[in-house]
């Protein structure tokens, strides 16, 4: 069975690179506000495009008139990208790829989208978010394999402290680790391939780098 995946485009900086662009076919798309920018370079055409319009510049309207759309006031109570991944998982999404999550000029925004990417995964939805340069993955209890080119920089990241954290497939590996909430020991590590992360308890994020070479 296909598992129906959304790519949400939004309004952070976004380099298209060939795993960006292998992760988003054949998946539905909808664009939040200013993430429009995204589509055409994409070849991506979103079947809905949602948010209060402030940051999307004329000229993507008259390039994109067939696009739904479904504004909404400035005054709202939820970010355009948080309406755009309700949209999707209204219309069935288990899958959600936040495209243009990371970095750009709102930092409270990028660290909304992470923090968010973990309430997704405990909802049970599958979630990854990229800047095409950078990708984060949440990291709950039990398994995750992450399919990483040998020599990319990963980190991860507490959002709590993390009990009985491991590690495989890594310059250094770590088993049944204790990590503090706070502490940078997981910061700069280096794949070796596709890495295997296990953990007990706690809630964290996986930051990887797959074209950075600079630990190899």
């Amino acid at each position: 069975m296909i598992t129906p995946a959304f790519t949400i485009l939004l309004g952070g900086t976004l380099a298209i690179t060939d795993r960006v662009r292998a992760v988003v076919k054949g998946t539905r798309v909808i664009a939040a506000d200013g993430g429009m920018r995204h589509a055409r370079e994409l070849g991506l055409t979103p079947e809905l495009w949602v948010g209060d319009f402030d940051s999307a510049p004329s000229e993507l309207f008259d390039a994109w008139p067939e696009v739904e759309r479904q504004p909404y006031p400035a005054q709202k109570a939820a970010t355009d990208g948080e309406i755009a991944v309700s949209e999707a998982i209204e219309r069935g999404a288990q899958r959600v790829i936040l495209l243009g999550a990371l970095g750009g000029e709102r930092s409270d925004h990028a660290l909304q989208h992470l923090a968010q990417a973990i309430q997704l995964r405990e909802q049970g939805l599958d979630v990854l978010l990229s800047s095409g340069e950078e990708e984060a993955v949440p990291l709950l209890p039990g398994d995750l394999t992450v399919d990483l080119p040998s020599g990319a920089l990963f980190s991860i990241v507490g959002f709590t402290g993390l009990e009985g954290l491991g590690i495989q497939g890594a310059r250094y590996p770590l088993s049944h680790f204790t990590l503090p909430f706070g502490s940078s020991r997981t910061i700069s590590n280096v794949a070796l391939g596709p890495i295997r992360l296990t953990l007990a308890s706690g809630r964290g994020l996986l930051l990887a780098r797959p074209y950075d070479m600079t630990g190899a």
